[in-house]
């Protein structure tokens, strides 16, 4: 029996010459990734152990993103912590306040992880660097722990899902629309601990942030992570960020290996989808009811990318967010932020009436930066639309493209973004 690009990467790292699902393995970790959220625990179960050391300091990645710039002393003094570590231990990659971003995001444009390597860290997003044709998960802070101090990690070989997307997507739908429609099929629990690999003529001509935004949201249907196999999209991508061919392994599911479940998409039949409180899985159609928004928010590690900040503004230009909506765009990262200002969108927003922040996870986990208050109504390109996760537990969250998000914005209620890919009368569209 064949196996999959996940088991491949799995037996590589334990030393095996073939794995199956249910298999306990010792695994291997090329890269941990650390914010200032979840690391501190970890940090203090091993100074409890006199276990204080890590593993190897040039394979750590250290980006405080959850709550920073810190918004209170308690963030401050988590944020101090992570530094200190970082300094005391002489972490070579340290993305820090104003050099970084969102974690994920961060990572994925870096070129430190390449396909054929295995990710842990502290966080459930992890698996978005399943993109680049890695094993890459979240784990818990005692897992991490291990992880920083031995480089290794526990596992049970997860079964795989094969999703198969195949046509040409309409016009004013994104890959955010297909994971949604996918999440929705197969519930919040349908792909609990699998890997949801993903394959088909769509995926082949989608660009790797849509791609990112594929995988990352993998937890949002119970996964252990994505993954898309290695081609020369992801060559090129990661031959921009000075990584070459051959310095790195790509693994590929055999014709026979075995899944758990295939799914198939058809991408033309995907309309912009908006997934309804307080579950992902919750999908129906944008505009199928008239919503009032009370707040519209582009971000997250899902959807802050250069590409949705670009789809936003296409939208905005020429345009105003509706009276008693209160619109916020948070770039990915840095570099981002930056490319957003040189291509004229950061004035767009302005003069449209949004409001910009600076790159963190902020609002996306109601830490920050735009917390809900009672009986808000956010529409939100973020991943997860529980009760109380983005601020007061009466808030409605919506989960939604950053086309989608924008169209709203200026509709004042939930809309299809399809009714704004004209320009605005007098404008051109965004480049």
């Amino acid at each position: 029996m064949g196996m999959t690009i996940a088991e491949k990467i799995l037996a590589a790292h334990s030393g095996h010459d073939h794995v199956v699902p249910g298999q306990l393995i010792e695994c291997a970790t090329d890269w941990v990734l650390c914010h200032e959220i979840t690391t501190p625990a970890a940090l203090r179960m091993l100074e409890e152990r006199g276990m204080d050391k890590v593993f190897d300091p040039s394979r750590i990645v250290a980006v405080p993103d959850h709550s920073v710039p810190a918004m209170n002393i308690k963030a401050a003094k988590m944020y101090q912590k992570l530094k200190s570590w970082v300094q005391e231990k002489g972490v070579k990659h340290f993305f820090d306040v104003g050099r970084g971003g969102i974690a994920h995001v961060v990572l994925e444009n870096t070129g430190l992880v390449n396909p054929g390597q295995t990710l842990v860290s502290g966080d459930s997003h992890t698996c978005n660097a399943g993109a680049l044709g890695m094993f890459a998960t979240g784990v818990g802070s005692t897992d991490l722990a291990g992880a920083i101090y031995a480089g290794k990690v526990w596992f049970k070989i997860p079964e795989t899902m094969l999703i198969r997307v195949t046509g040409e997507m309409q016009p004013g739908v994104t890959p955010k629309d297909i994971v949604l429609e996918v999440i929705k099929r197969i519930g919040a629990d349908g792909a609990n601990y699998m890997v949801m690999e993903w394959v088909g003529d769509t995926i082949d001509k989608m660009d790797m942030e849509g791609r990112f935004t594929l995988t990352n949201m993998a937890i949002e249907a119970g996964g252990k992570t994505g993954i898309v196999g290695v081609d020369d999209t992801t060559r090129q991508y990661l031959r921009e960020r000075g990584v070459e061919p051959g310095s790195y392994t790509e693994y590929a599911s055999d014709p026979d290996a075995k899944y758990k479940v295939v799914v198939e998409i058809d991408a033309a039949a995907v309309e912009p989808t908006v997934a309804y409180p307080h579950i992902p899985s919750n999908g129906r159609v944008a505009g199928s009811d008239r919503i009032a928004v009370t707040h519209a928010y582009v971000g997250s590690c899902t959807n802050g990318r250069i590409g949705d900040l670009r789809d936003v503004a296409r939208i905005l230009k020429g345009r105003k967010v509706a009276d008693g909506v209160q619109m916020i765009v948070v770039p990915a990262t840095q570099a981002i932020w930056k490319q957003a200002a040189q291509e004229g969108l950061m004035e767009i927003f302005v003069d449209a009436g949004a409001s910009v922040s600076y790159p963190s996870c902020g609002a996306c986990l109601g830490m920050h930066s735009g917390v809900l208050g009672p009986d808000d109504v956010c529409i939100s390109s973020s991943n997860r639309n529980f009760v109380g996760r983005m601020g007061d537990p009466s808030a409605q969250i919506y989960l939604a493209s950053p086309a989608t998000v924008a169209a709203s914005a200026v509709a004042g209620f939930i809309s299809d973004p399809r009714e704004y890919n004209a320009p605005a009368p007098g404008t051109e569209a965004a480049d």
